[in-house]
């Protein structure tokens, strides 16, 4: 896998989408990975991050000495951790659907995890889902994008002690041209 390879081929894999999803906005080291991810073997883990490193998904921002190994501490990295237009548009009907259903069991999984956790039995307080139909052109839509980009920015940092992490995930799925 290189550097150019397609995003969604590097990032839409169940593991690899739990990796990103651990970095959000901060440094985390491979210790870090493995005590949020105990289900995953640790080869696995190394593997998977691996392939986010040498495709540019995560950078290694430190390395040090612990007990004779390397530990590393990683950042999201030059490329966003999504699929663009650009390549949805590359992809071909198979690929895309088998990337659609990797997101939405990924949003399952990540709900089923929290769900799981709630400890404090808050968990329903900031839960939230939804759909609505909007009518937009192209350009619409962009703005949108662009205007959302803005709004969620303040909160992308993990500042302040009452702060609490939410996914916040979006899907924008177009309707079928309408028959007159």
């Amino acid at each position: 896998m290189s550097k150019s390879s397609p995003i969604a081929d590097v990032v839409m894999h169940p593991v690899r989408l739990r990796i990103i999803q651990q970095l959000g906005t901060r440094q985390v080291t491979t210790a870090d990975l493995r005590a949020a991810m105990p289900d995953i073997p640790q080869a696995t883990l190394y593997r998977h991050v691996a392939a986010l490193v040498e495709a540019d998904i995560l950078s290694i921002v430190e390395e040090r000495r612990v007990r004779g190994a390397v530990e590393r501490t990683f950042t999201l990295g030059g490329r966003m951790a999504h699929v663009d237009r650009a390549e949805l548009r590359e992809m071909g009907e198979q690929e895309l659907r088998q990337s659609f259903l990797t997101f939405i069991a990924h949003l399952g999984e990540t709900f089923d995890r929290a769900s799981a956790a709630d400890a404090d039995g808050d968990f329903r307080d900031f839960l939230g889902f939804g759909e609505v139909q909007l009518h937009v052109t192209t350009a619409d839509l962009s703005e949108i994008q662009a205007r959302l980009g803005e709004l969620l920015a303040p909160y992308l940092a993990a500042t302040g002690p009452e702060r609490r992490t939410v996914t916040f995930a979006t899907a924008l799925i177009p309707e079928p041209p309408r028959q007159a």
